[in-house]
């Protein structure tokens, strides 16, 4: 029979050989782990390297700067009217909430010449001033019809928010607010 001792160094060989070959197995693993990342690294540089040189600023170049030619100040189109009172349509729509303002402003308007092609409310009726809003090709004759009526040409800007079928065919449309 075997004693304790003997037993011992059976088991003795067998857990050497298990360490070795542990060791063995973890060094195989660690050289796939170290092959795939090299692998990878090489799938992976065109991109890499186009992402950084992208990221990258361009370089300056420093060339002779040439003196600024002197320019004169930017000034804005001049708006010209081209279009005679007679065919320039305009909406007129009631945003103070007074009973017939929009009909009284209408014959107003009539009487410079203008062709009124409505008269309606405004979506609401709180606008604190008279506003006219002007189609982008039309920026002459809304100058010409603020002028006509005594209006600040700082009340006219841009036609937006309505569709060509709510204008009935103008071009401007003059919103009556609680003071002129």
């Amino acid at each position: 029979m075997d004693t304790p001792a003997t037993q011992l160094e059976l088991v003795r060989p067998w857990r050497i050989a298990a360490f070795v070959v542990a060791a063995i197995a973890g060094v195989e693993l660690l050289l796939l782990v170290v092959a795939a990342l090299v692998l990878a690294g090489r799938t992976f540089a065109p991109q890499i390297n186009a992402a950084a040189a992208a990221a990258k600023p361009a370089p300056k170049h420093h060339a002779a700067v040439p003196a600024p030619a002197k320019t004169e100040p930017f000034r804005p189109p001049r708006l010209v009217a081209t279009l005679p009172r007679s065919k320039t349509g305009i909406l007129i729509l009631n945003g103070n909430g007074v009973q017939g303002a929009a009909a009284q402003a209408a014959t107003i308007v009539r009487a410079r010449g203008y062709l009124v092609t409505d008269t309606k409310n405004a979506p609401r009726s709180d606008y604190p001033t008279w506003r006219l809003m002007a189609a982008p090709d039309m920026g002459g004759e809304a100058k010409r019809f603020a002028k006509d009526l005594d209006m600040p040409l700082g009340r006219v800007g841009p036609l937006d928010g309505m569709t060509p079928k709510q204008l009935h065919g103008a071009r401007l449309v003059l919103i009556l607010g609680v003071s002129r």
